[in-house]
């Protein structure tokens, strides 16, 4: 049975991390940040929903005058 010649594994798996590092450090170096974010104050608007501008009340059956 032929035995597998490993010897240039190292170097094939090496040069896969040094090209996967350069990779990202491309599409990391494309992104622009901002260096001093500053926090924004956003007003959330009051939404008017049906059941609070009219006044209801639920019934039960029993409690129905007769």
């Amino acid at each position: 049975m032929p035995q597998l010649d490993t010897s240039t594994w190292l170097t094939m798996i090496l040069s896969m991390f040094l090209a996967l590092f350069i990779i990202f450090q491309l599409k990391i170096s494309k992104h622009s940040f901002y260096y001093n974010p500053e926090q924004m104050l956003m007003k959330t608007p009051k939404q008017n929903t049906p059941w609070e501008t009219k006044w209801t009340k639920i019934y039960l059956p029993l409690s129905l005058p007769l």
